[in-house]
Parts: C-alpha cells; structure tokens; sequence
C-alpha cells in the first residue's frame, strides 16, 4: 500500500497552494493537508505537526514547510519513508536577514502588513510570463488572509530557525529537492547545496516557474513527485539525533 502524503504549506500560505498536487496525488495516495499551528518556533511548528500526522508519511514541505519537514525528520525518522523539499534553505538566518526581517515584522506590528508581505514575497521571485500577476496577486491575497498575527509569529521562526545541515547529511531515505528557475527568495544554487548534502537527492530544477512551481507549473511538479514516489527506499534511515 502506498505511504500516505503529507504537505506542509509555506510561510504566509495554507493548503490551497498545494490545489494541482491534491488532485494528482489522491487517485493514488491518502493526502494528509498539515497545518503549521500556533507555535513560535520550527521545533514547535514540527511537534505540532508530528502530532497530527500519519503513523508514517512521505513528506513535501514548501519554503517554511520545508524547514518544519526537516525538523520533523530530524525528530522522527522512524515515521519518514521519504522527503521532498521545495524552495526552502537549511540554514540559520544570517544577522543581516535577521535585521532587515526585523523591519518587516515592525511594519506588520503597525499596521502595515500588505507593505511587509510586499518586501517577504516580491514580484520578481516569480517567474515572468503571462500568468505571473495572478500567481502574485494568490500569493498576496492568501498572505493577507492568513493576518499580522501568524506573519509575526512565522517570521520570528525563520529569524530563530536551525541550522539543519547535520541532519541532511544524514537522510537515507528518498530525497528530492525542487526549486523554481526563477525563484529569487531561495535560489537555485542554494538547492543544489541543499541536494549535494543529501545522500543520493534528486535534485529538480523547474523551468519557467519562480518561488511558487506547483503553481506556476503544476504538471512538472506532479511529475516531479510522482518519480519521487517511485524512488525506491534505500537499506538505511535517518539516525535520531
């Protein structure tokens, strides 16, 4: 029987990015739609949604859905059989981003969130084209729907997130990392540092598509996960640590 799928949305985001993805996926697998919950940091982000997964899962996290899969990795390996991380990064913000994230989060704090998600989620981090202002214009309105509240509690998580590099080096379970051509929030480069930590990750490039690929171009990603669903597991898994 096939593992049951858990996405984890992103940063500002809830289920409906993942829209093309549910519908690809529940012919064939039991989708599970997490919700990042109320806490304030990652490691609660991830204890939260632990709790309310599977007994074992594939797992496809986007931008802070990823780092919260990462986590939930880390803390439960034995739960994982597969991972798939998208337009994310697995590093600790840097004191820079940590200060210009500060600004934001002030803007929000008074009463100026739409200026906030302006700077978060600019234009050109998704890829140009015909559709490009109607993906901007979902990305805004779901960020604008999801409130201050949750924005200043997502963004103190990514100033406070961990440095997950330990715990990528020691994945063995089947791994893809994706990112759009286009995304300038998380670059591709910083995917292919991503995949070159895991052993044997699939790294997937998406073309014509920026920091939203699964809806900027559902078809690739659905085919992207699909190959990844086929992986065949390997003899090891994550060491807990």
């Amino acid at each position: 029987m096939s593992d049951p799928v858990v996405l984890l949305p992103s940063f500002m985001a809830d289920a409906r990015i993942w829209g093309a993805q549910i519908e690809a996926l529940s012919s064939t697998h039991a989708v599970h739609l997490a919700h990042l919950g109320i806490g304030p940091t990652i490691e609660d982000m991830a204890g939260d949604a632990l709790a309310h997964a599977p007994e074992t899962f594939a797992l496809v996290g986007h931008g802070l859905g990823g780092m919260v899969a990462v986590e939930m990795l880390r803390r439960a390996p034995e739960r994982v059989t597969r991972i798939a991380l998208m337009c994310t990064n697995c590093l600790s913000e840097t004191p820079p981003a940590a200060a210009e994230r500060e600004l934001r989060i002030a803007r929000a704090k008074a009463g100026r969130l739409a200026e906030a998600m302006a700077e978060e989620i600019p234009d050109g981090c998704f890829a140009p084209g015909e559709y490009h202002d109607m993906v901007v214009q979902f990305a805004r309105d779901m960020a604008m729907e999801q409130g201050a509240e949750v924005y200043l509690r997502q963004a103190a998580a990514l100033q406070r997130r961990p440095d997950q590099q330990r715990t990528l080096r020691q994945v063995r379970v089947p791994a893809m990392v994706m990112c759009g051509e286009h995304d300038s929030l998380y670059l591709p480069r910083r995917h292919e540092f991503m995949s070159g930590l895991i052993p044997r990750a699939q790294l997937v490039t998406v073309p014509d598509a920026g920091h939203l690929p699964m809806v900027e171009r559902p078809r690739a990603v659905n085919e992207a996960l699909a190959r990844w669903l086929q992986d065949a597991p390997q003899a090891l898994i994550l060491n807990k640590i």
